[in-house]
């Protein structure tokens, strides 16, 4: 299948249906992790002078160092190390963190709101953290560029789930750590139709709905839809 019914028609009964085991067709893994590896090796050596600027004006903007390095779940449940520019000022507000990824996951609160109605992004807990440059680089999605890293390693691909801290993941039941049976992405159906928008629960069955029906035509589709989701700041 190469399209996904929108968002809010994702039927929770449905993705309980999914298979408990996910078997990929091997051409589609294999052209699938062709793109990736030629896509990040691209975008590492082209982007270069993109991550120069920026670790400069993270540097000038406030102390710290420039990536952000913590544990993420990747496919199968085993953890790897992601990497993302820094955004926030450095400090651990670890529980205060999990309490709100807890809220979140468990009772859909959301992490503040704008015109447009309640954001649930987790990243968002302490505001005041956030620096300067940090705010363009979360608007823009640039702090993940560093993954293409992760991509080119084989931790992630281009299109899948969005990566799972830990803590969220021990959190998950069931049904919801289906979601691990494919490598995380940089980016994925969750990011380009709802991005924020949702809690923690619906971006999981989007995810999942990802699952049931990657291919080859959906993931560029998604490549495609990135940008623009990207940079509307969604």
């Amino acid at each position: 299948m190469s399209s996904l019914p929108p968002p809010q028609v994702a039927e929770q009964s449905a993705l309980r249906d999914l298979p408990v085991t996910f078997h990929a067709k091997p051409v589609y893994q294999v052209c699938k992790r062709m793109l990736d590896v030629v896509v990040s090796g691209v975008f590492l050596v082209l982007l270069t002078p993109v991550w120069l600027v920026l670790a400069i004006l993270i540097k000038l903007d406030s102390t710290g160092p420039v990536f952000f390095v913590h544990p993420a779940v990747g496919r199968s449940g085993s953890e790897f190390v992601l990497y993302k520019f820094r955004s926030m000022l450095p400090a651990s507000h670890i529980p205060d963190h999990i309490a709100h990824v807890e809220s979140n996951l468990r009772r859909g609160e959301s992490t503040c709101s704008d015109r447009m109605g309640p954001i649930f992004k987790t990243a968002l807990t302490d505001q005041s953290r956030i620096t300067r440059i940090g705010r363009f680089l979360r608007c823009t999605s640039l702090d993940e560029l560093p993954q293409v890293w992760n991509v080119f390693r084989g931790d992630m691909s281009l299109v899948g789930p969005r990566p799972a801290l830990p803590y969220e993941a021990r959190l998950y039941d069931e049904w919801q750590k289906q979601r691990f049976m494919v490598k995380p992405g940089m980016t994925g159906w969750y990011q380009v139709t709802a991005r924020n928008r949702v809690p923690i629960q619906e971006m999981i069955r989007l995810d999942l709905e990802y699952v049931r029906n990657q291919s080859m035509a959906l993931d560029l589709k998604i490549l495609l839809r990135t940008p623009v989701a990207m940079f509307s700041g969604m």
